[in-house]
């Protein structure tokens, strides 16, 4: 399950979320893998687990994984600036696919 929708919040704010399928949830290799893709955008991106009140710094690796997001839980991932649209969609894309070992 991914969904990408637009929101306007002072500017524009892209927005996604994307069931977690890796099978132990978001520990250190996907956590990475997220971070690292994050970092290639110059947007502000963040995260978290459906229903949590506070976003997370998605490149933060550390924080990341303090989120504990369980297999099968939500994320929604949030992103502003000039490429927000395409981290949030290439964020939720690697979610989807179960965190490939191969980039993109």
């Amino acid at each position: 399950m991914k969904m990408l929708e637009t929101a306007k919040t002072n500017g524009e704010a892209f927005t996604g979320t994307v069931r977690l399928i890796h099978a132990v949830g978001m520990h250190a290799r996907p956590a990475v893998k997220l971070t690292k893709l994050a970092k290639r955008f110059q947007a502000h991106v963040a995260v978290r687990v459906e229903g949590a009140a506070d976003w997370i710094n998605a490149k933060s690796v550390a924080k990341v994984m303090a989120m504990r997001a369980a297999h099968g839980s939500i994320i929604e991932i949030k992103a502003l600036g000039e490429d927000a649209q395409a981290a949030v969609t290439a964020l939720v894309d690697l979610v989807a696919a179960d965190f490939p070992d191969r980039e993109r």
